[in-house]
């Protein structure tokens, strides 16, 4: 809200708080939560089976409406294919894409297919439990896992925004207990509200971006785990790294609190395989070397960001940041081509 004039000098206790939302506004965050709120609870109860067609062409109407979002996935893939095909990793459909425009465009439009997978499979969160986690999920490294997961202790999680975000936490808190975790802020308060509710069910807590910094520090010295998803530098503060083999950053949080407390971290990710089937790899960042804890916080992202390249080249098309800017030089090429 803008300040307007006043007769009188205003009040700080009251300059300070937020502005109050408008009547109009108000009413249309009550509708939206409901209608949100409804059809998640709706896709929780429905069968695997209908849920996965329904993704898919929910996904092929989005790429076929999203011009700039279908742009932005294209650039990204390429350069993930074509660093693929450059290094002989990776299933084969995905490095011919790298010199072959209508395979990139498959995996183009498989994209926005698992981008509302996602938005289903956040909804269906609150049903895996670990039954439901057993008859679905395979590791593909099971003795990795049950080493970083024999016990309740201070470890860091970092995940990606890749394929079923949320199940590797709750792989690990039915393994060694609950799982703190930061969440970004919502708009609509009452979705916000009921996401943290679900999740709470099941037993991740969830922290806001404002309080994630000092608690998780606090978490970790206490000798309990953390979670945090850190392929994206949201805030321009992150941490160099070459990422598919071009200079991009990292966010610095994992590497900051390994750091500071000691503790080890694990680069995890579950990708779909079918209607309700998935395959999950996680990998112990190694020991950071270095002499400062400068050197050794960049020690670490360049090792995360080799580990994140490992998890992506499974399934690039399930790699949600593709719809985003990640490469400066990406991003340069665009809007000076633009600009000409």
């Amino acid at each position: 809200m803008s300040r307007e004039a006043s007769p009188v000098a205003p009040e700080p206790a009251r300059t300070s708080e937020p502005a109050r939302p408008g009547l109009r506004r108000r009413v249309a965050d009550r509708v939206v939560a409901a209608v949100v709120i409804s059809g998640m609870e709706l896709i929780r109860r429905m069968p695997d089976a209908p849920l996965w067609w329904l993704g898919n062409a929910a996904g092929n109407i989005e790429y076929r409406v999203t011009r700039s979002r279908r742009d932005e996935a294209r650039r990204n893939l390429r350069r993930v294919t074509e660093w693929m095909a450059a290094n002989s990793v990776g299933d084969e459909k995905y490095r011919r894409a790298a010199n072959d425009p209508r395979a990139l465009e498959a995996i183009v439009r498989s994209a926005f297919r698992h981008h509302a997978h996602y938005y289903i499979e956040l909804a269906r969160a609150p049903r895996f439990d670990w039954n439901y986690l057993e008859k679905r999920l395979v590791i593909d490294n099971p003795d990795a896992v049950n080493a970083a997961l024999a016990e309740r202790r201070a470890l860091i999680l970092v995940g990606l925004h890749f394929g079923t975000i949320e199940l590797p936490g709750f792989l690990a808190l039915n393994r060694i207990g609950q799982v703190v975790a930061p969440m970004e802020s919502l708009r609509n308060e009452r979705v916000q509200a009921y996401m943290r509710r679900t999740r709470g069910v099941i037993g991740v807590r969830i922290l806001t971006i404002e309080e994630a910094g000092l608690e998780l520090l606090t978490v970790l010295r206490r000798n309990e785990p953390i979670g945090i998803i850190a392929d994206r530098d949201l805030t321009g503060g992150g941490l160099p790294v070459e990422f598919f083999g071009a200079k991009t950053k990292i966010p610095a949080g994992p590497a900051l609190l390994a750091t500071e407390t000691g503790a080890p971290a694990y680069v995890c990710g579950v990708r779909r395989v079918g209607p309700g089937r998935y395959r999950g790899v996680l990998w112990p960042v190694p020991t950071p070397g270095g002499a400062s804890r400068r050197e050794r916080s960049r020690s670490m992202a360049r090792e995360e960001a080799l580990l994140f390249e490992r998890v992506i080249a499974d399934a690039p098309d399930q790699w949600l940041a593709v719809f985003h800017p990640i490469w400066p030089d990406l991003e340069l090429a665009r809007t000076t081509g633009e600009a000409g």
